[in-house]
This record gives structure tokens, C-alpha cells and sequence, in this order.
């Protein structure tokens, strides 16, 4: 059984450490379980692949609508989280989560935890989400905002221009936050 664990520092996002089983032929690991998350009533709407080369920044992201499940089936990423939830007793507390290759963990993202990712190394993440994608419900922050206080490790990453046009959170309308 895979064990699950709720962050220590961002008030409902939880961390699942997998369990492998490997012998000669190769390995086996379950990597979601909607069972792992009974607290929230949820179904697996929409599963997305994204590959990214080593030294791509993805995010800041957040969600009103959505929750998400991160796995990473190839590769190494360094996750940042940061609560934007005014009303979370963790608002503002931000969080970086090795995953990948020797951490093979998933990631359970709640509706309004901005996310992100630096491909460490050259890396494939799927993502299971709990509502199909709108852009209406795709909202950023600067991935770069020293408000965040992120430590992302690394000093000239590739971002897209969207991303790049993130505002800083002392810049989104309290209207734009989620609750």
C-alpha cells in the first residue's frame, strides 16, 4: 500500500509515496488510487501528458474549478507550491517537492495551491485532472515573484511567454484569488 501523507507546510495538498515491485522482468506500481483521497468526492475527467526539456519552467498555475494529480513517469522535476487561498490557514506558505527517477511520489494539488515545475532533466509528467480543461479557469502568478519565496534552484530557466506574463500576487485582484 502506497503511503499518504499531508504536506506539513500547505494545508491539504497531499503527497503519496508510491510502492514499487520489481523483480528480472521489470517493475509494476499502482500511481493513483481515487481511494487515496477520500476527503474529496471527485472523478478522473481528463489524464494529460506533458514533456518538457531539461532547463523548462512551467507556472505558476491556478485552478477555481479543478484539483489535480501529478505523477512523473520519466525524468526529474522540482514541483513549487504556494497556497493563494486568503481563507487557508497556509496562505502564502510555498513548498518545493522533488519527483521522479529516485522520489517516486504523486502530488495531490487542491483547488487553489498555484503550481509549477523545473524539468531538471529532460521529463515526461502526467497529470490527472477532475474537470476538462478551460481557459477560462487557468489563472498564473509569477513564477519568479521573491513574494513566494520559491526555490526553484535555478537561475535562467525557459518560460513561456504566457508564463512569463504571470503577475505578481501583489498584483491579482483579491476578486481573482480563490477561497
Amino acid at each position: 500500500m502506497s503511503l499518504i501523507q499531508e504536506s506539513t507546510l500547505i494545508k491539504d495538498v497531499q503527497i503519496v509515496t508510491l510502492k514499487s515491485f520489481a523483480d528480472e522482468r521489470g517493475r509494476f506500481m499502482e500511481t493513483f488510487r481515487k481511494e487515496w483521497f477520500p476527503q474529496r468526492s471527485w472523478d478522473i475527467i481528463q489524464t494529460n501528458r506533458s514533456d518538457s526539456k531539461a532547463g523548462v519552467l512551467r507556472g505558476l498555475h491556478y485552478h477555481f474549478q479543478q484539483v489535480d494529480y501529478w505523477y512523473v513517469i520519466a525524468g526529474k522535476i522540482r514541483a513549487g507550491l504556494v497556497d493563494l487561498r486568503p481563507s487557508s490557514p497556509t496562505y502564502g506558505i510555498a513548498q518545493t517537492i522533488e519527483m521522479g527517477e529516485e522520489n517516486q511520489v504523486g502530488i495531490f494539488i487542491p483547488v487553489g495551491v498555484a503550481h509549477g515545475f523545473v524539468a531538471l532533466t529532460d521529463v515526461t509528467l502526467i497529470y490527472v485532472v477532475d474537470n476538462y480543461y478551460s481557459g477560462a479557469d487557468e489563472f498564473g502568478v509569477a513564477w519568479n515573484d521573491p513574494a513566494l519565496g520559491i526555490a526553484w534552484g535555478v537561475e535562467s530557466p525557459l518560460v513561456s511567454g504566457r508564463d512569463a506574463a504571470n503577475p505578481k500576487l501583489k498584483d491579482i485582484s483579491p476578486d481573482k484569488l480563490p477561497r
